[in-house]
């Protein structure tokens, strides 16, 4: 199959168009199909056919499902995933092959594990792990081979010839997209069988040196980057990590640092501000406090001055001035007279004598209110207690 196969590759490399006669890679597992369909396509170069992704074409014209697998994470099988149109159609499968082993490899069809191929055997394109690796294959190996073998122009051989030896040369074109117009273009893929370091020279078919970085280059094998620029000049490799400038580095961490400071001054001026507004409102709250507080001594004061002016007030003071009793007991007028302690406790009076002498002699100047109240009995009449107790205001 793999002889057949790399002749109809060649063929539909050759014609640049695929052989379109059936829709390609829609028939199911167990439908018939053909093997003359299978084709790489001409922009991706990749193996395509009339089965599904999960199944290849066998022999006897059947669709059947694959071996082997390649890859590490192949195309078209789902895992544990359950998608009700892709069970529906079949077009998908969940049990994925195994890899091949050690000294096998699995082609593109996918339908087994075949073993290495020797040089000059018959090779699928760009499938370099198809043939058998040289017995210097540390030596030989580089980034443009696989273990030292390569597979060029669907043939097997070693990448070993040096320095001004004849050199094997094929070129693979590709097609490309421009991002933004999407505008086709073609896109040329060089390889050779040169060592390490060198390239195959298309016009001689020579093994070169290749260049430094900065030299004037036709392609990117020329380079020792792989890379040519569209300046002509072999650049810098297309993974090489971009280095940058110590003074970026210090305008980084300048702008974290400052960012830093920034955010706790920031932080520290909305606290303080916030600080400032519940001080004040604290402060406010004493100050209403002690405005009510100074406006109720106030009223008390004026209340103590409108009893201490009432008309009543130089009557009683005359009488306690002539020894005169005070109004009679019936009597519900409040009485004012002097304390005779300073200490301002309340003095109680006899009903035989309701003046102290030693009150009217005090000369103290502290003046208590007392209002005096007659207790009265059943009837009007006066209790039998005693006098009457007078009471301070």
């Amino acid at each position: 199959m793999i002889y057949s196969l790399a002749y109809t590759l060649i063929l539909s490399n050759l014609l640049w168009a695929p052989i379109v006669l059936v829709q390609a890679g829609n028939v199911t597992y167990g439908n018939p199909c053909n093997i003359a369909h299978n084709r790489l396509s001409p922009d991706t170069k990749q193996f395509t056919g009339d089965c599904t992704a999960t199944t290849f074409c066998s022999s006897n014209g059947t669709c059947l499902h694959k071996g082997c697998r390649k890859d590490e994470y192949p195309f078209g099988f789902v895992g544990s995933i359950d998608f009700s149109a892709i069970v529906r159609y079949k077009l998908f499968s969940n049990e994925i092959p195994d890899r091949c082993h050690k000294g096998e490899f699995c082609p593109d069809e996918g339908d087994a594990c075949q073993e290495l191929l020797a040089v000059g055997s018959p090779c699928q394109l760009n499938r370099d792990d198809e043939c058998a690796p040289p017995p210097n294959f540390s030596e030989l190996a580089g980034p443009n081979n696989f273990n030292g073998s390569v597979c060029l122009n669907y043939q097997c051989m070693w990448a070993n010839a040096t320095l001004g030896d004849a050199c094997v040369i094929e070129n693979t074109p590709y097609i490309g997209y421009e991002a933004g117009s999407g505008t086709k273009f073609i896109n040329v893929v060089s390889r050779g069988n040169c060592v390490v370091g060198l390239y195959c020279d298309a016009p001689t078919l020579k093994c070169l040196a290749q260049l430094a970085e900065g030299q004037t280059c036709t392609a990117d094998k020329e380079c020792e980057s792989d890379n040519c620029t569209q300046a002509g000049v072999c650049g810098k490799p297309a993974d090489d990590p971009r280095k940058l400038s110590t003074g970026i580095y210090v305008a980084v961490a300048v702008c974290i640092i400052g960012l830093m400071v920034g955010t706790l001054i920031g932080l520290y001026i909305v606290h303080r501000r916030h600080r400032f507004e519940e001080r004040e409102k604290r402060a406010q709250y004493w100050r209403e406090q002690e405005q009510f507080r100074q406006n109720i001594m106030q009223m008390r004061e004026q209340a103590r001055t409108s009893l201490l002016s009432l008309p009543w007030q130089d009557k009683q003071d005359q009488s306690r001035t002539m020894g005169d009793y005070p109004p009679s007991e019936n009597s519900q007028t409040p009485m004012l007279h002097a304390a005779s302690h300073p200490s301002g406790l309340r003095n109680e009076f006899s009903e035989g004598n309701p003046y102290d002498d030693s009150s009217l002699g005090n000369d103290s100047g502290e003046d208590s209110l007392v209002m005096k109240a007659a207790p009265r009995g059943v009837g009007g009449q006066r209790s039998k207690s005693g006098g009457a107790q007078g009471r301070r205001i």
